[in-house]
């Protein structure tokens, strides 16, 4: 389904005191924690709505429709976590083998800070994809393309003689275990499928 994004805005801006810009950045942060918890396809805008005291009315000012807000949502969260990959996979003041534990470690606080009430956004939407746009389909895979090239150039760092077809396969299948433990963590309310899967994953990958 393709956006029109030269369609005049249909409602009018919030009055709230805040510019555009920091009305829509606000939604999308308050999208990002709602979506998180209880995913997007069954969720309402209302209480993203409320959070951030814009009416209803006004959404439609920031954002054409819920599908363009989700891919908006979306994108702000795979810039987040690029960031954060990039931190640690790329941290020079550690050892390449530090790295990668580093930024699992950097996670597991992220999900305990939350009461293993929230996950990976980009995991939980994959769930629901059968639900979703085929808008978000296309930005979901492509999400989780530029994550796997961020693992496989940290495993070539890692193992430099390796080839690049080795290291690319090696972070698909790292997002596949990972965001398989973080989805468990929520279940069982504890960080061992984590920990269970890292172990395994660094003894599939050491020399």
């Amino acid at each position: 389904m393709k956006l029109n994004n030269d369609i005049k805005p249909r409602g009018r801006p919030a009055k709230s005191g805040r510019d555009a810009a920091q009305t829509r950045a606000e939604l999308i942060n308050s999208g990002v924690e709602h979506f998180t918890q209880f995913g997007f396809a069954s969720s309402g805008l209302d209480k993203i709505l409320k959070k951030v005291s814009v009416p209803k009315g006004s959404f439609y000012y920031y954002f054409d429709n819920k599908e363009a807000f989700g891919l908006a949502v979306i994108a702000h969260y795979d810039a987040y976590f690029c960031r954060k990959l990039d931190a640690h996979l790329k941290n020079d003041q550690l050892t390449p083998e530090q790295r990668l534990m580093s930024f699992v470690n950097d996670a597991k606080v992220g999900i305990e800070k939350y009461n293993f009430m929230r996950g990976c956004l980009i995991g939980n939407l994959e769930q629901e994809i059968s639900l979703l746009p085929d808008s978000h389909r296309e930005k979901l895979l492509a999400v989780m393309q530029g994550w796997q090239g961020k693992v496989s150039a940290y495993l070539q760092v890692l193992y430099p003689d390796d080839k690049q077809q080795e290291c690319d396969s090696l972070a698909e299948f790292f997002w596949l275990g990972w965001e398989g433990a973080v989805s468990r963590c929520k279940l069982v309310k504890t960080s061992q499928p984590i920990d269970l899967f890292i172990t395994h994953f660094l003894q599939l990958i050491k020399k």
